[in-house]
């Protein structure tokens, strides 16, 4: 009987000898890292009317939802956020899940039809490759933000429905995917165009309504857009928005949605106010625009290779997973908290350290933070 639990052992031994191993490190909540590791890109999560919003919730419902969204867990909270993102995102009605990987989950199942045929990009996020994975349909896995590749795909099934998945900023590299070329695309083949906006909502666009209204797609009958509510919005959650129709179909037969208990009032309260924050004040967007510049050119000019940032995620490759996890110890060490990203959580062989600019960081803490990255290079 113990024979798996020794085939286990081994494989923690070949991950650890490739590098690969991961530690949970708690935190506590007065830590004074330099956080440019989590997903808090505007600084909401602690954002005075966000903890009130969500504090006045918490008393009013109590902690938990106390059941899934078709049973108790809709409170008035989800419904006045459903409705506040519908009208940011300019769709015809939004859906909240409990996190942005069953949201998209649950986006991919609902699109598939008999014979349709999903083409994703290499480098799309896990969430995205698993609802393809676990659709059932047929997937085409393109090269990463290959038109044409797209384009030949498509054109080698004609009369079949066809998705076409897509992050828009990617949460690697954080570049931006060619939305309104795959648009073009995805409609000379009457096909549909999904997007995952998690990492360009509220930090890009018109009043920061992500990457899909940026690229003139908002509201298109053939789009359909997903994001989580826990990077720019400083909390946990997923939505999906589209046509009303699309919603409907995913009350009606979404598992991930029907079977899953929902985000806790409170959650979507604090949310509803960042997103209010997010829409109507673009001083921290434009704030992180330029810390995201600021990066790159600095760390360019030190000879790192990195990335050009679409939002707020700056990528610089490391020479390999166990110097990438040295170089972030040694930044952690000197108080400087960076993501760290190896294989298989990288879409290709590369590791890399992964910042994500955080505009509630106060401006001396992220330029001191920026050369102890340069410093710490392997």
């Amino acid at each position: 009987m113990a024979g798996w639990l020794e085939a286990l052992d081994r494989r923690a031994e070949l991950r650890a000898k490739a590098g690969l191993t991961r530690r949970l490190r708690p935190r506590g909540p007065a830590d004074p890292v330099v956080d440019l590791a989590g997903n808090d890109y505007l600084g909401l999560a602690r954002h005075p009317a966000v903890t009130a919003a969500a504090t006045t919730a918490l008393t009013g419902y109590g902690l938990g939802a106390t059941g899934s969204r078709l049973v108790r867990g809709t409170t008035e909270a989800h419904e006045a956020l459903e409705a506040e993102l519908a009208n940011w995102l300019g769709t015809g009605r939004a859906l909240v899940f409990s996190s942005g990987y069953l949201a998209n989950l649950g986006a991919v199942r609902a699109l598939v039809r008999p014979r349709t045929l999903l083409v994703s990009d290499a480098h799309n996020h896990a969430s995205l490759i698993d609802g393809c994975r676990l659709s059932g349909a047929e997937t085409v896995v393109t090269p990463h933000a290959d038109v044409a590749a797209v384009e030949a795909a498509l054109a080698a099934v004609p009369g079949r429905p066809a998705v076409v998945v897509t992050e828009s900023v990617f949460s690697v590299d954080g570049d931006l995917a060619p939305l309104r070329e795959l648009h073009a695309a995805a409609r000379r083949h009457d096909a549909l165009l999904l997007v995952d906006d998690a990492h360009a909502l509220g930090l890009t666009g018109p009043d920061g309504a992500g990457a899909v209204a940026a690229a003139g797609l908002a509201g298109e009958p053939d789009v359909v857009l997903t994001a989580t509510l826990s990077k720019a919005l400083g909390g946990a959650g997923g939505v999906v928005a589209g046509p009303a129709e699309l919603i409907r179909h995913l009350i009606d037969t979404g598992r991930t949605f029907i079977f899953d208990t929902a985000p806790p009032p409170a959650v979507a309260a604090g949310v509803l106010a960042a997103v209010r924050l997010a829409r109507t004040d673009a001083g921290p967007r434009v704030e992180l625009a330029d810390r995201a510049a600021t990066a790159a050119r600095r760390l360019a000019a030190a000879g790192l290779p990195v990335s050009t940032p679409a939002a707020a995620v700056v990528s610089v490759t490391a020479p390999g997973p166990e110097a990438a996890v040295a170089w972030a110890a040694d930044c952690l060490d000197r108080g400087v908290a960076v993501g760290c990203f190896r294989p298989p959580s990288t879409p290709d062989a590369r590791s890399r350290l992964r910042l994500t600019i955080n505009a509630g960081v106060p401006r001396p803490d992220f330029e001191r933070a920026l050369d102890v990255i340069v410093e710490c290079a392997p």
